[in-house]
């Protein structure tokens, strides 16, 4: 595997393209979703922070790790599509955007993120200091979200 750059939010259609094909094949097409269902209208709101961490090299781009953060209102964010590529999972990526995006969020003035969480990632949302508030929504009729809080 190619060594990460640095996190950013996608620039150009290509990079755009990557952070997406990332989102559907983590997020979506394991349930046979299809393509289009990794995006939102919250995509395109103002105050929304995309997070891109590409592969270095000089090949065509390759996302290795991506998430989103919503602002919901003047105190809270979401975070949103949180997701790494299976054969760079492991190496502290996801950390690594979750960090980017809190900061972000601080900068932005939020005092606090939510998130629904699948059942899988709780373990690793706690590790970021984010606490269970309740259970959520079961995506897919398969996949039991537990909505989770961290004050910034």
């Amino acid at each position: 595997m190619l060594a990460p750059t640095s996190i950013a939010a996608p620039r150009t259609p290509a990079e755009w393209a990557a952070y997406y094909a990332l989102r559907h094949a983590v997020l979506r097409q394991p349930w046979q979703q299809p393509i289009g269902s990794e995006r939102t209208p919250a995509d395109d709101e103002p105050g929304t922070v995309h997070a891109l961490l590409l592969a270095a090299g000089p090949a065509a781009p390759a996302a290795l790790a991506v998430g989103m953060l919503q602002r919901l209102d003047a105190r809270q964010g979401q975070v949103r599509f949180m997701a790494v590529a299976p054969t760079a999972a492991g190496q502290g990526l996801g950390s690594q955007v979750l960090r980017y995006l809190e900061v972000q969020a601080q900068a932005a003035g939020l005092v606090e993120i939510v998130l629904h969480a699948r059942a899988t990632a709780v373990p690793f949302y706690e590790r970021h200091g984010y606490a269970v508030v309740e259970p959520s929504h079961t995506l897919f009729g398969v996949l039991p979200h537990f909505l989770m809080r961290k004050p910034l």
